[in-house]
């Protein structure tokens, strides 16, 4: 006869085992480097607000999406509501990532 704590060990094996994590979305995160200076190059800048239920883009009101394809360089400065959460922040970060003329700063 199998002793009780070897069938909830091997049960527990088996779930473990089978079960499906759920992923979110991942975000490289980076050291920060030394500055470069922009002279006689005017440096595109938009100001996006992000909240739970919100994003605006320099005041105006828009999707993830079109978010995406509006801004594809220059600097983005993201100010950050009360209520807005750490994965609707990835999802933004997300959006914007891989873009190699296109800088993100994440204000508080």
């Amino acid at each position: 006869m199998t002793p009780l704590i070897d069938v909830v060990f091997l049960l527990l094996l088996f779930f473990m085992l089978t079960s499906t994590f759920s992923t979110f979305g991942e975000i490289e995160l980076n050291q920060a480097a030394g500055g470069r200076s922009v002279q006689g190059e005017t440096q595109n800048r938009a100001f996006v607000q992000l909240g739970e239920d919100r994003l605006t883009l320099n005041g105006s009101d828009v999707t993830l999406d079109e978010l995406a394809e509006t801004i594809e360089e220059g600097q983005v400065l993201v100010s950050l509501d009360e209520d807005a959460t750490a994965q609707r922040v990835v999802d933004l970060l997300v959006r914007l990532r891989g873009r190699d003329a296109l800088s993100v700063l994440v204000l508080e």
